[in-house]
């Protein structure tokens, strides 16, 4: 089964940077997206970006939309999150999270999600 590990959280302050990896190891060859999600304390987990396996991406926060970009290795096995501008509103748990097709018809699996990693912004 694939597993994810992501990287790159990590505190800083309002206006600066971070840039979050998540690298899928395993069976990955039938990749259908790739995505970042993130769960603020007393909030209910939302999406911020995902990859399609066409290579369209589609960033669906809107209030990250112009600050934060996502895109993948050739290989489309690491999925990255470039967070620019980032607001104290950005705090959260990031995951990523990966489907894979199931069948050769285009049925998709269930996500496979990764461990979480903190981003604050102070």
């Amino acid at each position: 089964h694939v597993q994810l590990v992501e990287s790159g959280g990590g505190s800083v302050q309002a206006g600066g940077a971070l840039r979050l990896s998540c690298a899928a190891f395993g069976p990955t060859d039938s990749l259908a997206s790739m995505g970042w999600f993130r769960q603020a304390p007393g909030k209910e987990r939302e999406g911020v970006a995902t990859f399609y396996s066409d290579g369209t991406s589609y960033v669906c926060a809107d209030s990250v939309k112009g600050r934060f970009t996502i895109s993948t290795d050739s290989a489309k096995k690491t999925v990255y999150l470039q967070m620019n501008s980032l607001k104290s509103g950005d705090t959260a748990l990031y995951y990523c999270a990966t489907v894979y097709y199931i069948d050769t018809v285009g049925t998709e699996g269930p996500p496979t999600w990764g461990q979480g990693t903190q981003v604050t912004v102070s």
